[in-house]
């Protein structure tokens, strides 16, 4: 499990950007489907987990279920982010990205308990997601060319 935290390293810097990129286009009122692809979190946690999967497998050598454990730690990572920046949204009455009823699946806003709950069903199915696209990062692995030396 070490060596998983230190190679999911890279992509928390990255889920950093990426999170505080939505909070500062939510706080500066861009419109969500302007700013929502700018800063993808969900489509950042899966090209990750494909790529560290692909990786794992070319360049270190490793099996599918070792690729599949980091997906799930990305996945989690992420999805943890983004339960808290929806509770923090709605506990500080702020509108973003992240209680914003596009980003929950729904027409119209919803209590805080609603989406909470929606949103641990994404640490459920999201890390599982990200599982499954690592899987497939590593069935891709053979792609890559051999380590370089």
């Amino acid at each position: 499990m070490q060596d998983n935290l230190k190679l999911v390293r890279l992509f928390w810097v990255l889920l950093a950007v990426v999170a505080g990129g939505r909070w500062a286009l939510s706080l500066r009122g861009m419109p969500y489907a302007v700013g929502n692809p700018v800063f993808s979190i969900v489509t950042l946690t899966l090209l990750s987990a494909l790529f560290y999967g692909a990786f794992l497998r070319a360049w270190g050598g490793q099996g599918v279920v070792r690729a599949m454990t980091l997906g799930a730690l990305i996945g989690l990572s992420a999805q943890v982010v983004i339960f808290a920046s929806t509770a923090i949204s709605y506990l500080a009455g702020i509108e973003s990205y992240f209680n914003h009823p596009i980003a929950l699946n729904v027409e119209q806003a919803i209590p805080m308990g609603e989406a909470l709950a929606r949103r641990f069903g994404g640490l459920v199915m999201g890390t599982v997601n990200a599982a499954v696209a690592a899987a497939l990062g590593w069935a891709l692995g053979w792609l890559l060319p051999e380590r370089p030396r």
